[in-house]
Parts: structure tokens; C-alpha cells; sequence
């Protein structure tokens, strides 16, 4: 993925919103943006020569392709030219960057303890401490009054590095051994490592150069990881024994076939372990009982093209979720013996309107999420007595996320709930009794009152007539009607939902008086799986237009104005912003397109890049001409044209192994050249990360107060 997450109220009526919106002082000061006067960086295309492509009669010319040679020191010399362009003419704004982080930081409990969870008689956590970047990992025996043991300190790891990522965190079946993997460079390429919890030492048994899949046999002595090839494509696994060289690991599976990768994990029963052999629409999956890791992995349904299955394990019984012949997914189950699909009898059927979107499977309960009308809904059944209930949530727009359930023998199921204007509390639910335990809710520093603040869901009509689900959080003191800046976000892709979940730095936006919303557009799984077909492939223009609608429906609804609308995407949303950008320059003020796929035809053209083939399922294959065309007509380097565009803030990582810093790179010295405008275009790359920008919260934070700092000194607010 370039990124790899029910009923439902429309909201407060207009009248009922606009009453909220009374007149009172602002909170912050207004006035007209810096003009910043300052040299910009060389041109790069002076430097060489464009590279034509000819396709299905379609002639490119790409006068910045050299900018993906990394190696080049006039590669780098360029970025480090933006870079320090960036901060030259952001310097005004130094204070209220500093401001804003400080305004972060302030509202972080920075030294915190995690919600513990049981396994087998152990209590695992994570904690964190004052002016340390990372978390440390814990567990105590027995009880929560026992001592507190130190799994991993991962600033202790981290110490001397800009850049430290922890990807498996694997605690054996017997609690004795941690397998734990280390990403150094943020390109997703891990160092896997096996600790003695009892000496605390290291074993030999280093493996460079895996993915972050990682599962322990019952034995505690075999361990499976997965491997990629020059593609990054998580093509093979293969199993170790520790103590063993590791030119003695057997490979257990090879997937040649691209567009497929392949994955492992175990049941939450403990009983057996699942690879899945998966694309974005077909799986195949295998099992291999966890107590004998050294037999073969045996198929249970072999792959149909664009049928997806998923394997629970129970009893003498798997559950299976599976969209064969139900778009939305239904729930099956099948015999241990023979769980083939000739066996499998129907749990939960299909639904045209609610899509299935996972189960948990207990010893005596299962828990489904679905998702209707955009929100989650939690769904339980008690598999003894056959009925079932939903969770009661008391916002009618909400987030809702399984948390730690780690033992399968339990009646106990924790989940995760927020919205936009509460807090992250994670919840112990009693499915015997029917009761909750608030466990913990996030707590903001600095004495935040959550009914200062309100939300509420519309829906814009786009140019087919769909409705498209926006949900809002502001202020209820804002200064006045239609002349509120909103900060807009979108993504729109591999049907990833955009929730309503809760954030503290965003209430440096909204304590300035700014509107936060975010635009459920086709391509994510807002409304099921259709949502995700409706935007997608062929039909990836809904993202851009159902986005441009939820815009222009917040100007019309009296909300905003172009000259106040901020718009922000990242990864797959870059590529949103990209498009809009080209589209509708007029309907914003403001762009940030954070890590933005934006180069779409030269990536999906390229199968050494990392994703390209994988992807096809998402974009299509431009290598035939319908494809090719299609994407051309909305790719946004493609489409840069000569045209006034917002003030654009660009971000990059050096590492990135999703969306390589080329194409962000590439995009703005295209835009620089074509460009009628005098808004300011910046291109920020972090040269020691990957796509999730820094690892540490405080550089994370600082990251974020940067962005947040250009949009309020592109909007004039300076407090």
C-alpha cells in the first residue's frame, strides 16, 4: 500500500450548526500572509537532458526523469537547495512553528503507561518516558503488583541513530525468547533478532535483509520470516532453527507470481499457522499446526481470481470471511477436517448494504466488525447460544478498533473507541454480562474540555448523484459564518476507510479557530466494497470529482471559502491533491500533499520499483492502452500545466520505499516551470527517512508542527 485502520446520524441540521457559530473575539490574530522574497533553487532540468517515452502512440517527454538517480551528488545537491530554500523563507514563521510543537508537546502525558494485556499469566506493556523519542517495552508475571521486567528499550537502540524502527515485536509461546526486527533507514528492509529474556543477551541467529513478518513455532525453537525480492515484493518464506546457520534455513514457500506476495501469522487460538498468498483482490491460504513447525504448510482452497477468504480457527471448526460470490463478505464456517470450500456452510450472510469487515474468533464469542453508512458497528455472538447483539456507542460519529486480545480462552474482548472529540479509551467488554470497563482514555494535557468542541457529518452530492460522507469538528465559539479556514483531508484509495478518529496536535488548527474535516470519497471503504471498485481502476476519477463536490458543498454550506480552503492528503491522497491541484486550482488556498504518489505513469510503468506490479489491481496496468490513457488523463505530473495553483507545501523521504522521493521531487521542479502564480511552492524532503517521515514522536511532532505552521501562515493567522 503507498501509505501499509453501523448506524449513522447525518449531524447537526445547517440551522443548528450556524446557531453554534456565534460571533465572539478570535482567538488568534489575522492578517495578510509574508510575501517572501528569496532566490529559488537551480532549475534541475539545466543539469540534463529529458528522457522521451513512446507509448500506444503516445509520445512523453520528461525533462527532470534524471532526478531518480539517487546516487548523483547533484541529485542531493538539489534537494538540500530545496531544503534550504523551504527554511529560508518559512523563517518568519520560526516562532510560531515553535509555537505550535511547543503547544504539542504540552499536551502529550509524555511519561505514560500503556493499557497492560494478558497472556498466559504475563502482562505485557509499553510505557514512555519524559523526553525520550520511543516507547520501552514491558512485562510483569503473574500480576500487575508484580516487578515491572524490561523486554526492550527502544532508546536504548535507537541512541547515536536518526532514524530507529521496530517491526516484529514476537514474544515466544513459552515467554522465554523475544524475536524482534530493526529498520535503520526507514526503507522498510529489517535486521531480525532473537533476545534471552532470562540473560538478556543476544543469540546468533541474526538474519539481515527480511520483511516484518515474523511467527514462532510451539516449540519455541522455529521461527518463520518472510524475505523480499529487488522489488521489495514479500515474495518467499522460509523457516529457522535457532542455533542453525542461516544457509541452512529451509525455504517453506517461493510466490513467483507478481502480483501476489505472501504473509504469515498464527491463529489467536495458538493452534495453527496461516500463510496467506495474497493480492489486493485473490488469497490462498495454508496451515500448518503450530505444535509440528517442521511438516509442510497445506492448502485449503486454491486461488480464484478476485475471491478473497480468511481463515478464524475454533474448535474443530474454522470460520471463514470470504467475498465468493458477496462483494460485501459473509461469514462461513468448515470443519478442521476438511475445511475446503465444498464444506463451507453459511454464518453470517451476505448483505448488499453492510460490508463484513472482520472477525475475532474466541473460545465462546465471536466479535464482527461491519461497517454501514461509513461507521463501524461491533457486532457479537455468542457461538453457544446462537443469538447476538451490537456494542452501543454513545456519538453518532465514532471510531472503533479491536485492541489487544491476546488469549483466545476469554469472555473478555477489548476494543478502542474515539471520535473526534473524544480521546482514545481503550475499553475491557464483559460479552457474558454486557457491561464495559473504561481501562484508560488518552489523556490531553493543558486542560482540554471536550464540549468546547463539536462535530457533525454531511454528505455532498457528486456529479453522478452519490452521496459523499464529510465529517467536521470545530470549535462551537467560531468567529463568524463563511469565513472559516477548513483543513480538508482526503485519501480515496485501496478502500482504507477515513474514520473519525481523535488527534491533540489537531487542536493547535482548531483553538485558531480553523475547521477540521475529512471527505470519505470513492477508492476507500467508507460505504463497502463498491465504494473502493467505484474508485478505482477505470473508475479513479470519482476520487478527484467526489472530493472537488465535498469542497464546493462546504463553500455553498456557508463553511468556508476557496480563498479560506486548505486541502491535505499523503501517499495515495498526494496523488488526490495532485489531481485537484490541476483540476480546481481555484476552489483552494492552500495545498499539502504529504509523500504524494504523483508520477503515475512512469511508476506503474516501472516493475523494478517497488509496489508497481502489486498494484496493478488498484491502478491498472498502463501497458495496455486503455489503462495507459486513462491514467494519463488525471496523472499529476502528466497534467502540470501553465496555470495559477495554491500555495503548495511538498514533502519527501529520502528512503521511502512506497513513493520514492523522486516523484515529489520531480512534480515540483515541473510545477516551478509552469507555474503563472507567485504562491509560494515548497519541497521538503527528510533525507534520513522513509514514508512515514521521522520514527521518534518529538521529530514526528515537529514534522507535523512544520505543516500545520504553513497553513496558518498561508492563512494569515500569526498567534
Amino acid at each position: 500500500m503507498r501509505t501499509k485502520t453501523r448506524r449513522i446520524h447525518r449531524g447537526l441540521a445547517l440551522a443548528a450548526l450556524l446557531a453554534a457559530l456565534v460571533v465572539t473575539a478570535c482567538a488568534s490574530t489575522v492578517r495578510e500572509p509574508v510575501v517572501v522574497e528569496t532566490s529559488l533553487p537551480e532549475p534541475p532540468v539545466a543539469k540534463r537532458m529529458p528522457v522521451t517515452d513512446t507509448l500506444h502512440g503516445d509520445v512523453r517527454v520528461d525533462d527532470y526523469y534524471w532526478l531518480r538517480e539517487k546516487e548523483d551528488p547533484a541529485v542531493i545537491a538539489y534537494l538540500e537547495a530545496e531544503n534550504d530554500y523551504t527554511t529560508a523563507v518559512m523563517a518568519h514563521a520560526d516562532d510560531l512553528w515553535e509555537t505550535v510543537y511547543e503547544e504539542m508537546v504540552g499536551r502529550l502525558k509524555e511519561t505514560d503507561l500503556g493499557v497492560p494485556y494478558r497472556k498466559d499469566g504475563y502482562y505485557y506493556y509499553t510505557r514512555t518516558v519524559e523526553g525520550r523519542a520511543y516507547p520501552i517495552y514491558c512485562r510483569k508475571e503473574g500480576s500487575l503488583d508484580a516487578d515491572e521486567f524490561v523486554l526492550l528499550d527502544q532508546n536504548e537502540l535507537a541512541e547515536g541513530r536518526d532514524y530507529f524502527e521496530i517491526g516484529a515485536f514476537e514474544v515466544s509461546p513459552d515467554h522465554t525468547l523475544l524475536a524482534y526486527s530493526v529498520d535503520t533507514s526507514g526503507a522498510e528492509e529489517y535486521t531480525l533478532l532473537v533476545k534471552d529474556l532470562a540473560t538478556g543477551e543476544l543469540l546468533p541467529d541474526t538474519i539481515p535483509a527480511t520483511d516484518y513478518y515474523v511467527v514462532w513455532g510451539n516449540d519455541n525453537r522455529t521461527l518463520f520470516y518472510t524475505t523480499m525480492d529487488d522489488a521489495r515484493r514479500t515474495d518467499r518464506v522460509w523457516r529457522h532453527t535457532l542455533g542453525a546457520p542461516r544457509n541452512e534455513d529451509v525455504l517453506v514457500h517461493h510466490e513467483p507470481a507478481a502480483p501476489y506476495g505472501v504473509y504469515i501469522g498464527r491463529t489467536l487460538s495458538d493452534r495453527y499457522l496461516v500463510m496467506s498468498v495474497e493480492s489486493r483482490v485473490t488469497t490462498e491460504q495454508y496451515l500448518l499446526d503450530a505444535d509440528d513447525p517442521t511438516c509442510e504448510f497445506a492448502l485449503v482452497q486454491p486461488r480464484k481470481l478476485e475471491v478473497e477468504y480468511y481463515l478464524y480457527h475454533r474448535g474443530d471448526e474454522f470460520f471463514i470471511r470470504t467475498n465468493d460470490d458477496a462483494k460485501n463478505f459473509k461469514l462461513m464456517k468448515a470443519p478442521v477436517a476438511n475445511p475446503g470450500r465444498e464444506n463451507w456452510e453459511i454464518v453470517i450472510p451476505h448483505r448488499e448494504d453492510v460490508k463484513l469487515e472482520r472477525v475475532i474468533v474466541f473460545a465462546n464469542y465471536l466479535v464482527a466488525y461491519e461497517r454501514e453508512r461509513g461507521l463501524r458497528n461491533v457486532r457479537i455472538f455468542d457461538l453457544g447460544s446462537g443469538t447476538d447483539h451490537y456494542v452501543e456507542f454513545p456519538e453518532p460519529i465514532y471510531a472503533v478498533y479491536a485492541s489487544d486480545n491476546a488469549e483466545h480462552e476469554t469472555n473478555v474482548f477489548r476494543f478502542s473507541y474515539m471520535s473526534l472529540v473524544t480521546p482514545r479509551s481503550i475499553f475491557d467488554y464483559d460479552m457474558d454480562t454486557r457491561e464495559r470497563e473504561l481501562l484508560k482514555q488518552r489523556e490531553v494535557l493543558g486542560g482540554y474540555d471536550p464540549d468546547l468542541y463539536a462535530s457533525v457529518r454531511l454528505f455532498a452530492i457528486a456529479p453522478d448523484g452519490v452521496e459523499v460522507p464529510i465529517s467536521l469538528v470545530y470549535r462551537k465559539d467560531l468567529r463568524s459564518r463563511g469565513g472559516n479556514p477548513v483543513y480538508l483531508v482526503g485519501y480515496g484509495a485501496y478502500g482504507s476507510s477515513m474514520d473519525p478518529w481523535f488527534s491533540s496536535n489537531r487542536l493547535s488548527l482548531l483553538d485558531r479557530g480553523v475547521i477540521y474535516g475529512t471527505a470519505g470519497v470513492r477508492g476507500g471503504g467508507e460505504m463497502g466494497e463498491t465504494w473502493w471498485d467505484d474508485g478505482r481502476l477505470l473508475n479513479k476519477m470519482n476520487t478527484f470529482t467526489d472530493y472537488i463536490a465535498c469542497a464546493e458543498h462546504l463553500v455553498a454550506r456557508g463553511y468556508t471559502s476557496p480563498d479560506r480552503l486548505v486541502a491535505v492528503g499523503g501517499s495515495a491522497g498526494g496523488l488526490l491533491m495532485g489531481a485537484v491541484a490541476n483540476m480546481r486550482p481555484d476552489l483552494f488556498h492552500v495545498i499539502v500533499a504529504d509523500v504524494p504518489f504523483i508520477d503515475v505513469l512512469n511508476t506503474m510503468l516501472d516493475e523494478s520499483i517497488p509496489l508497481t506490479v502489486g498494484e496493478y489491481d488498484e491502478w491498472g496496468n498502463p501497458n495496455e492502452a486503455d489503462f495507459y490513457h486513462y491514467m494519463k488523463s488525471y496523472s499529476p505530473y502528466d497534467n502540470v500545466t501553465a496555470q495559477d495553483y495554491p500555495h503548495m507545501l511538498i514533502t519527501a523521504s529520502l528512503n521511502d520505499p512506497r513513493v520514492q522521493y523522486w516523484e515529489p521531487a520531480k512534480w515540483t521542479a515541473k510545477l516551478r516551470a509552469h507555474r503563472t502564480d507567485d504562491n509560494l511552492l515548497l519541497l521538503r524532503t527528510n533525507m534520513g527517512a522513509g514514508h512515514g517521515g521521522a520514527s521518534g514522536r518529538y521529530e514526528s511532532m515537529h514534522e507535523w508542527a512544520f505543516e500545520f505552521a504553513f497553513v496558518l501562515d498561508r492563512l494569515g493567522i500569526v498567534e
